[in-house]
């Protein structure tokens, strides 16, 4: 492919939020330059070899600019495709249009692709339409800030023109220009009862409204000492917000809650907390890696027509034995003759993935159902049973169906591996911790409780703990948090992640009606 610059607008803050023709190209990119506050979740669409750059430093702006102008075009005559993630929208103030000339300059080939503004996705999440039947005709942008060193200089716009206008007025601004602006509207003649609202921080989970008057709206935000940016609404249309508003009407709204499963298997949990209107803090504290050879493994999967019995205790295990018996000789065929027993559906979907219906489901989503499940299903003895499982898997399964007279092979099908909580990139877990920014701690697995106990010390860990809600998916989970005196606070009925998830809602849900 020819190379080429994609200016991307990535939206005001909600990953959810990009284009799809954008997130197409940020996927097929081979580097990626991005804004500061383009969430980083996004950088997951991006291919794995691709260059990431964080052009979101602290150097004086013109030189910045100047700087990355010159690597795009650098980057796109060494043949790279390029894709420039702008937050918000790269061409409503913001320095894309600049980007764009210095490419044309340059005969550099670009294509721009349009995102959500920040005065569009703010007001939206805050229950407030821009435009209604009888609130005006006319939606007007104001830049209310300088980004060139004029943080507290008075805006040079027509007051006079903008107060006689009938509709929303959107301007980005600060707690610090906000003053100024609500005196020069006042005193134009824009109507003190006038209802006005700041949105900070809109489209996630920390977004906060302060909604009133013109009249008050000054007076409601200093309240508040928040000193964040954002944008500020006024006109009519304004005072739908209290019928409107949605998103901070959500269960999980607020709330930041850390997922400390591996990065890959992180999502479906990270989605849910997001679809609730919470933040999910994702923070691996163990990495799924494959065994140290696959010898054994390998040799399970030559002889798997041998065994009477096939046991996944885990999605994991289903995916790393899958994956060495299709790059094997061998097929799905193999298993015809081999009964497959998964705890919980998350494995038994796993195998259904691969076209795999389970022939025994323990019920209960952990490993000692698993040894009763095959005690009530008939006779074991003689029976030949392969467990693959991970290097620090509970040998309980095993052990007992031992006892019971089956024969069993158990094979390491991968690792479990502990990650340093401090690399480079990875949020800081221990202060979060420490000042209290998080309201819930996830664990969905008992080697991540080990492994977080492990990062900080088992008595640092409690201690840390000992603020908020601990979730754990299940009594095993919640049986080795005990042993390292971590209470947990909140555990679902059902063994699984949406189940847990559902359970966190009804904690908070709980705090509320009490």
């Amino acid at each position: 492919m020819t190379s080429i610059v994609y200016l991307i607008g990535a939206g005001p803050g909600d990953p959810g939020l990009i284009t799809a023709r954008g997130l197409r190209c940020l996927g097929f990119a081979d580097v990626v330059l991005y804004d500061h506050l383009v969430p980083p979740r996004l950088l997951r669409h991006a291919r794995p070899n691709a260059e990431k750059i964080d052009v979101g430093t602290a150097a004086p702006q013109a030189l910045e600019q100047e700087a990355i102008c010159y690597l795009l075009a650098e980057k796109a005559r060494d043949g790279k495709i390029v894709a420039r993630l702008k937050w918000g929208d790269p061409f409503v103030f913001d320095r894309g249009g600049a980007e764009a000339l210095f490419l044309h300059e340059q005969g550099v080939p670009f294509e721009v692709i349009p995102g959500v503004p920040a005065g569009i996705g703010f007001s939206a999440y805050a229950g407030v339409p821009l435009s209604y039947p009888g609130a005006g005709d006319t939606i007007t942008f104001i830049r209310g800030f300088e980004d060139d060193g004029k943080a507290h200089a008075a805006l040079d716009v027509d007051w006079s023109a903008l107060a006689r206008l009938d509709g929303t007025l959107v301007c980005y601004t600060g707690s610090t220009q906000l003053p100024g602006m609500v005196r020069s509207l006042l005193s134009h003649g824009r109507p003190p009862e006038e209802p006005a609202a700041l949105v900070v921080s809109g489209t996630l989970a920390t977004q906060h409204t302060t909604f009133g008057t013109l009249a008050d709206i000054v007076e409601k935000v200093e309240a508040q000492n928040d000193r964040r940016p954002g944008i500020f609404l006024l006109g009519r249309a304004v005072g739908l917000r209290e019928h409107l508003r949605w998103f901070d009407a959500k269960p999980l709204f607020g709330k930041r809650i850390l997922v400390t499963r591996p990065r890959e298997q992180a999502i479906e949990m990270s989605e849910l907390i997001e679809s609730l209107g919470g933040e999910a803090i994702e923070a691996p504290f163990i990495r799924i890696v494959p065994p140290h050879d696959y010898e054994e493994l390998d040799a399970a999967v030559a002889s798997i027509g041998e065994y009477d019995w096939l046991v996944f205790s885990s999605a994991n295990a289903v995916e790393a034995f899958m994956q060495r018996l299709l790059a094997s000789p061998l097929d799905m065929r193999a298993l015809a003759n081999t009964k497959l027993c998964a705890v919980g559906p998350a494995t038994s979907d796993r195998l259904a993935k691969y076209g795999l219906k389970v022939d025994l489901t323990p019920a209960e989503y952990r490993a000692e159902s698993i040894v009763e499940a095959f005690s009530t299903s008939g006779d074991v003895r003689g029976l030949s049973v392969l467990i693959p499982r991970a290097d620090i898997g509970r040998e309980i399964v095993g052990d007992e169906l031992r006892r019971q007279g089956a024969e069993v092979t158990e094979v390491i099908a991968y690792r479990t591996v502990v990650v340093d909580p401090e690399r480079e990139g990875e949020p800081d877990v221990y202060r979060m911790l420490l000042d209290k920014q998080l309201d819930v701690v996830t664990f969905a697995s008992a080697s991540s409780v080990r492994s977080f106990v492990r990062a900080f010390g088992q008595d640092q860990a409690a201690d840390l703990l000992r603020p908020v809600a601990v979730a754990s998916i299940g009594p095993v989970t919640a049986q080795v948090a005990t042993q390292y005196g971590i209470q947990t606070t909140i555990m679902p009925a059902h063994y699984t992640v949406p189940a847990l998830v559902d359970a966190i809602v009804q904690h908070f849900r709980g705090q509320r009606t009490s």
